[in-house]
């Protein structure tokens, strides 16, 4: 089987995405550039930072969402990697008196893992991950686009007034919860990657006839879920007291005091999931790694 060389559309459409993105959140900086000449002028200076606003979150979520669509072509690799070792590696395979692989659980350099028969199930984030990325990332673009159309609402109200922090509160509340939407549905393709990954060296050591080993959940992975879903909880739980913030802007100090806490945790709430998301790429180079010294064995020992 041939190695596929063409250019992956993934990948095309991702740094299109990217490049969007990046060109949005300049408009914004240079829209605050502006502003700031005219930071006397109350009005036009808020209204201005309004829109920027919503410009900036939405460039950031666009950007995210390239990222997103690279990491679909990257799934859809791993299954031609896959067959590509099948078809190469019986060929390859040496041959030794090394002794069999010993059914059960055993130490490696990168962890714990069990040798079994059969490959193993994936276990249960693999599944949610599989299900939700697609509703995730949906929804994370839905949430941006109306906190941007919020933003400009908020653009055009007078500055001070109840109905602008009505409209502040919404638009801020609703745009950080795209961005931990689509941080998550992020979070859930690299768990699907990781899915998969699994899934095709089992596949493919029981097309060899061999025994199938496969690394344990490691500590790491374990981490990436407990940070990813504590992060997306505490982007819902931004997203209702920015909610409840509507309901007290007509009291301006009570509305601030809210308002001076709230945007250190929508912050802590997409640094949770990056916190994830970077454990979730150990784990991968971890079972990467982990899975060339499979193949080595392989190639050397035949075992």
């Amino acid at each position: 089987m041939s190695v596929s060389r063409e250019t992956s559309r993934y990948r095309s459409v991702g740094l299109l995405l990217a490049v969007v993105g990046v060109m949005g959140a300049a408009a914004a900086a240079i829209g605050n550039f502006v502003a700031s000449d005219g930071v006397t002028a109350t009005d036009t200076y808020a209204e201005t930072l309004a829109w920027t606003f919503g410009l900036s979150i939405l460039s950031f979520g666009i950007v995210k969402i390239g990222i997103a669509v690279i990491l679909m072509g990257i799934i859809g690799r791993i299954s031609h990697r896959v067959d590509s070792l099948k078809e190469a590696l019986p060929s390859l395979r040496g041959m030794s008196d090394a002794p069999a692989i010993t059914r059960g659980d055993l130490k490696t350099e990168w962890g714990a893992a069990r040798v079994t028969d059969e490959p193993p199930g994936p276990f249960p984030i693999h599944r949610m991950a599989k299900l939700m990325w697609r509703p995730m990332i949906l929804m994370g673009a839905m949430a941006l686009l109306t906190g941007f159309i919020g933003s400009l609402v908020w653009a055009g109200e007078t500055a001070g007034t109840e109905s602008a922090r009505q409209a502040a509160a919404f638009s801020q509340g609703v745009e950080f919860l795209g961005e931990a939407l689509l941080l998550s549905g992020i979070a859930f393709l690299l768990g699907t990657i990781m899915a998969d990954l699994r899934a095709g060296g089992g596949s493919v050591q029981q097309s060899l006839g061999l025994p199938v080993t496969t690394l344990k959940m490691p500590a790491t992975a374990k981490a990436f879920v407990i940070l990813m879903m504590a992060g997306l909880m505490v982007g819902i739980a931004q997203f209702a007291v920015s909610l409840g913030l509507i309901g007290i802007a007509d009291d301006p100090a009570s509305f601030a005091a809210w308002s001076n806490w709230l945007g250190p945790f929508r912050e802590l709430s997409l640094g949770l999931i990056l916190a994830g998301i970077v454990l979730a790429l150990v784990t991968i180079g971890n079972v990467l790694a982990f899975q060339f010294s499979r193949v080595n064995s392989i190639i050397r020992a035949g075992v």
